[in-house]
């Protein structure tokens, strides 16, 4: 990447949140920002800045590594089953 012009750039502010996720939706993410070699943070502000818009976040290739990864995680859901993910509890 080449760093943007001035007149392209936005300044903004950040701060850490302490996002709990399910764990195999995370390292599908954390293998795609590797693989696109840009951080976490990055990914996943241009994957909601994408969806705020009603646009697609990624390109055909993308979508394809990504079905690779999910099978490699375990991710065996979609958009459709995140509204019926229940957090299994440890046995005590």
């Amino acid at each position: 990447m080449s760093p943007k012009s001035d007149s392209h750039t936005l300044k903004i502010a950040r701060i850490q949140t302490g996002v709990r996720m399910e764990v195999k939706m995370l390292k599908v993410l954390k293998a795609l920002a590797e693989y696109l070699d840009v951080s976490l943070g990055d990914l996943l502000e241009g994957i909601i800045a994408h969806a705020f818009e009603n646009k697609a976040p990624f390109s055909a290739s993308t979508l394809e590594k990504i079905a690779m990864l999910k099978n490699i995680y375990g991710m065996n859901y979609g958009a459709e089953g995140s509204h019926q993910l229940v957090e299994e509890h440890p046995q005590e």
